[in-house]
Order: structure tokens, then sequence, then C-alpha cells
């Protein structure tokens, strides 16, 4: 099964993870089919995250199943994006 999930990149004690379309059975740093965008969790403000929401969209859209972290970055982006436009 293809999911979205986290591959972690960075040094010791400052992560930085990148969201990733993967095979479910190919390991966390492992191989990766594309890149959806970047998470900073160490950065504090209320958007520490990049996502590339059409192609998140189009890939749910084809069956990959999101981890539950990228779930909510997903909802998060898509709330801003709603908001975005209208202001």
């Amino acid at each position: 099964m293809v999911k979205i999930r986290l591959k972690r990149t960075g040094a010791k004690n400052s992560p930085v993870y990148r969201v990733v379309v993967a095979d479910g059975r190919s390991p966390r740093d492992g191989k990766f089919i594309e890149e959806l965008g970047t998470y900073w969790p160490l950065r504090k403000d209320e958007l520490n995250f990049s996502i590339n929401l059409d192609r998140a969209k189009y890939w749910l859209g084809v069956g990959a199943q999101p981890s539950e972290t990228v779930s909510s970055m997903i909802r998060k982006a898509d709330k801003v994006a709603v908001v975005a436009p209208a202001a």
C-alpha cells in the first residue's frame, strides 16, 4: 500500500522531516516515490510545515493512506488555503 508519511533528515538534535509518498514496505528513511513538502518540528511559529496540497490531494484520491501527523498537516494546510483567497 502507498503511504504518505514523514522521512527524517537533519542533524542530531535538530530534526527536519520531509513529507513523502512511499511504498508501505520501504523503511522510514528509504526509497520514496515523491516528495510533497517539509516539516520543521522545532520551529515555534504556527505554520511550521510546507506541503504541496494539490499533489497531496492527488495521492489521497488514488488511495494513498496518510499517517496521523501528515493527515493533520493536510487538514491545517487546507484550512489555511481556504481562508487565504478570501482575505
